[in-house]
């Protein structure tokens, strides 16, 4: 039996607003928000160069219910290229994209295949090997229930059997659960390979047969930080190797900086402008975090008459016009820990919220979870939320009693 070879890729998020980022010039803004678009693109291009036998996009391929017309129209007109070409393309929509939104329709070509709302099968010959690929679109968002038991066992032993699902494994407490799953769940069903979606962290679920999820293609946020991108996958009934294909066209990145013997401001400046120089020849454009760490009484005493605000500012000048692109979008004083000069009160507050647990900490953000406008642009708390939450308020309190 011959192998087949597929592109998979999922969560486009094709004309995301990004969200939360201010200050920023128009043409950067205008390059950031032109990037999901961008990532894609590249993804057509290395199709159309090297002709595999057709691709997965398993759901979320618009970022929003209403599907804007400038991500249709692009869409469209990618899969028209597709079709020129003679590649299939099997899509889902997932869960921002579900079918009971509204939207003003573009038809797609021949080549597409839309996977409808109840699980159903795509079948595809490919140089005379049986391929079938089962999946389904969202009917409407919020999917909560299972539905891994519409999808049928495998049956022929000649064919090549592929399961695309946008969902989440049911064990994986760090998202909203849609369409829960698990891997268990998935092997039962004897396909070659599980073609996943839903989470934006690339991960392997299980090697043989494989369950993967890609990751989406280009990072939203300063919460999908590294090289996104989708795989290229070569399969049979009794092997399968990935390929990463890197997508981003802005990488979301977090550069350390040594802040070791800097006494005068220019030796700062030189040694963030030296680390960002390092992150633009190793990931190109990017939008980054600075830690500044190894902050002694020397370092710190450069921002006693200057604000980080006004050290970002002149940072971000010094960038400005240095292509590939590179916006600072924050900088962060990892200043040693000062726990034990606390005041017995202090400490108290301290080993107080050491002690909280999930329930607390919901319970403290409550009214922010539940204000109309801002509970549905938040993720739920994770482990690593409650972790990042504790030592931020330990670091302000810190802060804030040295300043008194």
């Amino acid at each position: 039996m011959s192998a087949i070879r597929f592109f998979h890729m999922a969560d486009l998020h094709l004309d995301s607003p990004f969200k939360g980022l201010f200050g920023l010039p128009e043409h950067i803004l205008k390059e950031i928000r032109s990037s999901t678009f961008d990532a894609f693109d590249k993804i057509i291009q290395k199709a159309i160069q090297e002709q595999p036998d057709f691709l997965l996009i398993v759901g979320d391929i618009y970022d929003g219910e209403n599907r804007s017309l400038q991500a249709q129209r692009k869409f469209q007109e990618a899969m028209e290229k597709l079709f020129q070409h003679n590649i299939p393309v099997i899509i889902s929509y997932g869960n921002h994209d579900h079918l009971k939104g509204t939207w003003t329709r573009f038809s797609l070509p021949s080549n597409v295949y839309e996977l409808p709302a109840e699980t159903s099968v795509v079948q595809l010959k490919i140089r005379g090997q049986q391929v079938c690929i089962y999946g389904f679109s969202y009917s409407e968002r919020h999917l909560k229930e299972s539905v891994i038991d519409t999808y049928p066992i495998a049956q022929d032993s000649h064919a090549i059997h592929i399961g695309m699902l946008h969902g989440s494994e049911a064990s994986d407490t760090s998202h909203a659960l849609y369409a829960p799953f698990t891997k268990q769940q998935l092997l039962e069903r004897n396909y070659h390979y599980w073609a996943l979606g839903h989470i934006h962290k690339r991960q392997l679920l299980h090697e043989n047969p494989p369950i993967v999820y890609p990751g989406n293609i280009q990072s939203r946020h300063r919460k999908e930080q590294g090289i996104k991108g989708c795989y290229d996958v070569t399969l049979s009934q009794t092997a399968c190797e990935l390929d990463f294909i890197p997508t981003s066209a802005i990488v979301y990145n977090t550069i350390e900086v040594d802040c070791t013997n800097i006494v005068h401001a220019n030796e700062l400046l030189k040694r963030c402008e030296e680390a960002i120089a390092v992150n633009r020849t190793s990931l190109g454009a990017a939008v980054v975090e600075l830690y500044l760490k190894n902050i002694d009484e020397q370092t710190e005493a450069l921002f006693e008459h200057a604000t980080v605000d006004a050290w970002l500012e002149t940072i971000r000048e010094a960038e400005e016009g240095i292509e590939p692109m590179c916006w600072v979008q924050k900088m962060v004083l990892q200043k040693p820990s000062s726990h034990g000069e606390y005041s017995a009160a202090t400490q108290s507050v301290v080993s107080l919220m050491e002690q909280w647990d999930s329930t607390d900490w919901k319970d403290i953000l409550k009214d922010l979870y539940q204000y109309a406008g801002g509970a549905r642009l938040i993720e739920p708390l994770s482990e690593k939320d409650i972790k990042n939450l504790t030592h931020n308020a330990q670091s302000l309190l810190a802060e804030e009693i040295q300043r008194a």
